[in-house]
């Protein structure tokens, strides 16, 4: 099998982890789809375990630590995510245009969320739309219309003036950006750190919260209540202390709160599991961070408690449904990735992919 050219049909042997309570012993990829009929056209074999093509489902793609990237990097990056078996990307914001990407065949598909919108002066520059509240629902509706079904709010950042995180937007406008983004079709994220933005933001109708280390006794009863996912990204949530370090003399209180948010970091994701609020697999890559880290993810979220088999769903089957799209389906793309050894067993297994394949073609 080859990155380009025809379709080899593909006989994947061993264990096909179709979703939790869902074994088989083998798939065929025909014309780039997944089929559990045997076809009648010889076939190049493949052995091993078996998992739908992961999901990142928080990283970015034309992003760096300054701003947009050029084609060359965008490509680059997405190919650091598809040699760790990402497969599906949910891109959390940026400003580049990589639509190119859809038309490439040996590279990930991406669910874009738009470029995020921010507070003016209220987040990295470079990144974002930076507007006042006056004018949140327009540019929601600018980016719903933008995206793949996602638009990307900055929920909280520091505010100079109080030295510290703080929310960005008031109730009001908030509620009428989200309200307007659901009517085009469009669910709604955030970026939060901090505590004080959350409760406004769920019950405005926001979807899903990313990193969300701000969550609390008082906090996840509301987001179990209401369905809203998380994305936790703690490989990033691990960087908390070097930029506290970073602020500790202009911003004492900011730095002080991040390295609070950091220490119970675990804590909050397990006892947002427990509740029943939806996990899902993120990076966070593409900012300050590489492209490739799933692995590391999981594996995160299996330290902080979570047992393995729902960590392989909140970076497989269980984020494709969330997402969706599908996973190892009959008549499905034939996205899948192959290990050696059954990451059942042990999380880091993911770290090693064995066989990539995208539509039905090996391409790492």
């Amino acid at each position: 099998m080859s990155d380009h050219g025809d379709h080899t049909v593909l006989h994947v042997k061993g264990r096909v982890l179709v979703g939790p309570d869902d074994v088989r012993d083998e798939l065929w990829v025909v014309g780039g789809r997944i089929t559990y009929v045997r076809p009648a056209a010889e076939a190049v074999t493949v052995r091993g375990w078996v998992l739908p093509g992961l999901v990142d489902a928080h990283c970015h793609i034309g992003l760096d630590a300054h701003g947009a990237v050029d084609r060359a990097t965008s490509e680059q990056q997405a190919l650091g995510e598809r040699e760790a078996g990402a497969l599906l990307l949910r891109d959390a914001g940026s400003p580049s245009d990589t639509r190119w990407i859809d038309g490439r065949p040996d590279l990930p598909k991406i669910i874009r969320a738009g470029r995020h919108i921010a507070r003016t002066r209220r987040y990295i520059r470079n990144y974002a739309h930076e507007i006042e509240p006056g004018d949140l629902v327009e540019y929601v509706a600018r980016e719903a219309r933008n995206g793949d079904g996602w638009v990307k709010l900055v929920g909280d950042w520091i505010d100079r003036d109080t030295g510290d995180l703080s929310a960005c937007w008031p109730r009001g406008e908030v509620e009428a950006a989200i309200t307007e983004a659901h009517r085009l079709g469009a669910r709604v994220t955030a970026h939060c750190f901090a505590e004080d933005s959350l409760r406004d933001l769920v019950e405005a109708g926001i979807d899903c919260i990313e990193h969300a280390t701000g969550l609390t006794d008082e906090t996840v009863p509301l987001f179990a209540e209401r369905g809203v996912a998380i994305v936790p990204t703690l490989v990033n949530i691990a960087t908390f202390p070097k930029l506290a370090a970073g602020g500790d003399a202009k911003y004492p209180r900011w730095s002080a709160h991040m390295r609070r948010l950091h220490e119970r970091r675990y804590d909050t994701v397990r006892s947002a599991y427990d509740a029943g609020i939806p996990v899902y697999v993120g990076t966070d890559a593409g900012g300050s961070l590489p492209h490739g880290l799933v692995a590391e993810e999981a594996a995160e979220l299996v330290k902080a408690g979570i047992p393995v088999s729902d960590v392989l769903s909140a970076a497989s089957w269980g984020a494709r449904q969330w997402l969706g799209r599908p996973g190892l389906t009959e008549g499905a793309p034939g996205d899948l990735v192959v290990y050696a050894q059954d990451p059942r067993e042990d999380v880091r297994v993911l770290g090693a992919p064995h066989r990539v394949v995208i539509d039905g073609r090996a391409v790492a």
